[in-house]
This record gives structure tokens, C-alpha cells and sequence, in this order.
């Protein structure tokens, strides 16, 4: 199973697969480092670590988070620039806006005490945000090709 994909909707035993996502298909070498590094950082944020004995993923967006009052602000600025950096691989306006909703969301609730340091560890809205913009440029470089 990849870290970073869509479900296929293939669930077996409650484990939904993912789709790999294949930045090779994007034929600009830029955009394709800077999509990997886009990738790397959203994996530093969301799934960096794995908690011993279990499948559970964190990052440091779920670290920083426990800092009051300013550990939501300084992930929600890093989620913020990863959109910024989406637009400017060429990312439209639905997509960014559906982007802005999953780092809407996260902040929302990240906010909560308790509840939402635990929300930061499952919803991974910059893992989200990459695959969004992944399949959206995988799309392009495929129908361009």
C-alpha cells in the first residue's frame, strides 16, 4: 500500500488499498521535483512517524500542534504554503479550494483541546491536499501526452 494515495474502493478485511500515485507521468522534470518535494514535506507533516506496535502515522503538524495557541497557527501557515505552492504548479481554483476545505477543516478542529490533537493524527489534510494535486497533474501530463 502506498503513503501517499487514493482509495480504490477495493476494501478487504477493512483495509481500504490506496492507488499509487506515479509522478512520472509528469514529463516537466521541474514539476515533477518539486511535486516530490511537496510530497516530502507533507509526509514530514502528516505520517513521519509510526507509534510502536501500531499502524498509526503522525507528523509533526500532530507534534506542533500541542503547543497552545500557536502550534495550530504555525501548521495551518506550512499547510497555507503548501497550497501557495500547488497554485503555482499550475493547481486550479476548485482544486485549491478544495484543498483550502481539508486545511479549513483541520485547523477548525485542530483548535479543540484534546479532541482535535487527536482529529491532527487522523484526518492528514496535507497528505490530502498532495494526492489531490498529484492526480490533478498526473491527469494533465496523461490527456497532454
Amino acid at each position: 500500500m502506498s503513503r501517499i494515495g487514493f482509495p480504490t474502493g477495493d476494501e478487504r478485511f477493512g483495509e481500504i488499498q490506496a492507488r499509487p500515485v506515479h509522478a512520472e507521468l509528469i514529463t516537466d522534470p521541474l514539476r515533477r521535483n518539486r511535486l516530490e518535494q511537496l510530497k516530502q514535506v507533507a509526509q514530514l507533516l502528516d505520517s513521519q512517524f509510526c507509534i510502536p506496535g501500531t499502524n498509526i502515522e503522525v507528523g509533526f503538524d500532530a507534534l506542533i500542534g500541542l503547543i497552545p495557541g500557536v502550534g495550530d497557527l504555525i501548521s495551518t501557515a506550512v499547510s497555507v504554503w503548501l497550497i501557495r505552492e500547488a497554485r503555482r504548479l499550475g493547481a486550479p481554483w476548485w482544486l485549491i479550494a478544495r484543498m483550502s476545505w481539508n486545511v479549513a477543516v483541520d485547523t477548525t478542529i485542530g483548535v479543540i483541546p484534546v479532541v482535535g490533537d487527536m482529529f491532527d493524527v487522523v484526518w492528514k489534510a496535507n497528505r490530502k491536499n498532495i494526492e489531490l494535486l498529484s492526480r490533478h497533474l498526473e491527469r494533465n501530463a496523461v490527456s497532454r501526452g
